[in-house]
């Protein structure tokens, strides 16, 4: 008899500001999923609009009872679900919390790996505590600001320095302060996104992002890629318009290229991941590295880093994403 062909979901959209990004990483994923192996669908959510893209344009609603949906006047269930949202509610532990309450696998951590790669402040605490190191940093809640004064924040954190959303999986809300009068509007700003904001030292080096993920049989650490931008930070025009150059593989010594490896499955290993994962470091002029942030849900177009990691590697986007959705089964 032949072997029936799981149901895959790719899960985006969500509720942040890069709900469209989501979807163009959606449209990726489709691209490189192995259609003879699974039937794949695109499920877009937003608030209390859940929908599956189903053949011919149309849509049906998605039951969120048990992530069900009625196709040619059947009822079809997902076996798999690979979330590719970027920021609330795919990053922060709360969908991951909805499908292990109705027992279907996802691509990605755990709850409370999810909601703490997502809180930047909180997960850089965290991972200082295993040696690894990360950028000085002060928290500020809505509505505390005044707990934190423009003046601590120069003496402790220096100028310039950056002022982000503390739990934002975007790029929005971000900051290059470089005097203390530029501070309360950038506070302003970031908390448009984010109820906690962190101030972060500015950290003078070279930028990398690096991909892995590990499964039953194997460990995979990408070739990192370096970032080079002219504009003050990689902000999301750097990110998402093309106002960056991307070197994959990074221009890093040989030395400097396995200790950036051996930390990344260390974190990975550290916070128990799921799937893939892009991390992203500084590293100093004196060599030294410095974590920035774990993306548990990187981008996948075909042009992000992730699949052009891949395709340095040698590898094919479509067998990788078998390696992930196949080590749950």
């Amino acid at each position: 008899m032949k072997q029936l062909k799981r149901n895959i979901a790719i899960v985006c959209g969500g509720d942040s500001s890069e709900h469209d990004v989501s979807l163009r990483s959606a449209q990726g994923l489709y691209s490189f999923f192995d259609k003879e192996r699974y039937n794949v669908y695109i499920v877009d959510i937003k608030g209390q609009d859940w929908h599956v893209e189903l053949p011919g344009g149309i849509t049906a609603k998605i039951d969120r009872n048990d992530f069900s949906f009625v196709e040619d006047g059947k009822v079809k269930w997902f076996d798999y679900a690979y979330i590719t949202i970027h920021g609330t509610p795919g990053e922060n532990g709360i969908l991951q919390g909805y499908f292990d309450l109705i027992g279907i696998p996802y691509s990605t951590s755990g709850v409370l790996v999810e909601a703490m790669t997502f809180d930047k402040f909180v997960l850089n605490q965290y991972l200082r505590g295993y040696g690894v190191a990360v950028a000085d940093s002060l928290l500020i809640r809505q509505g505390y600001e005044q707990l934190v004064s423009d003046d601590e924040i120069e003496q402790r954190i220096g100028m310039p320095c950056f002022v982000k959303p503390a739990a934002d999986g975007s790029s929005f809300g971000v900051s290059k302060v470089k005097n203390k009068d530029q501070l309360a509007p950038a506070i302003r700003k970031a908390m448009l996104e984010s109820d906690e904001i962190m101030v972060e030292q500015f950290l003078d080096g070279t930028e990398i992002s690096i991909g892995v993920y590990k499964t039953k049989e194997k460990a995979v650490v990408l070739p990192a890629t370096e970032v080079v931008t002219q504009n003050e930070f990689f902000d999301y025009d750097a990110k998402y318009n093309g106002q960056v150059q991307e070197i994959t593989p990074a221009r890093l010594s040989e030395d400097v290229t396995r200790r950036v490896r051996e930390i990344t499955s260390h974190i990975y290993d550290i916070l128990h991941c799921n799937g893939i994962i892009r991390i992203d470091y500084i590293i100093s002029k004196d060599g030294k590295i410095f974590m920035l942030e774990v993306n548990t849900t990187p981008g996948m177009t075909p042009t992000s880093f992730i699949p052009q990691q891949v395709r340095a590697a040698g590898m094919e986007m479509k067998d990788v994403l078998t390696d992930i959705v196949e080590n749950q089964f």
